[in-house]
């Protein structure tokens, strides 16, 4: 089993960051491949970003690349979503999730991931 707590989310204005922490326990968290998504109201769940378990090859949706930035510490077991440069359609709940089966699952998709995190509401304000 594995818990994964997300924080930093909050009111921002457009054109501010945030940075988004999510605090994995319980299963081995370094041999684990981590993404994001998020949920805006009225709206399907989408994939931001993802990363490989090393840290060596990281995922971006085309709608987030040059703003956001993941990254990870395994020894702090922890992800890190950094968004920069924040829009009004950035607002929605963001949610970790942790892949076990990278090597043969899709990053990009929700179906990949076997446990998520409860989420942290992002809103930004135009």
């Amino acid at each position: 089993q594995v818990q994964l707590v997300e924080s930093g989310g909050g009111l921002v204005q457009a054109g501010g960051s945030l940075r988004l922490s999510c605090a994995a326990s319980g299963r081995t968290f370094s041999s684990v491949a981590m993404g994001w998504f998020r949920q805006a109201p009225g709206k399907e769940r989408e994939f931001v970003a993802a990363i490989k378990w090393r840290g060596e090859t990281t995922y971006y949706a085309d709608f987030v690349k040059g703003r956001f930035t993941i990254s990870r510490s395994n020894a702090k077991n922890t992800v890190y979503l950094q968004m920069n440069s924040l829009k009004p359609e950035d607002t929605a709940v963001y949610y970790c999730a942790a892949n076990y089966r990278s090597g043969v699952r899709p990053m990009r998709i929700g179906e990949s991931y076997d446990y998520w995190g409860q989420g942290t509401q992002v809103t930004v304000s135009s």
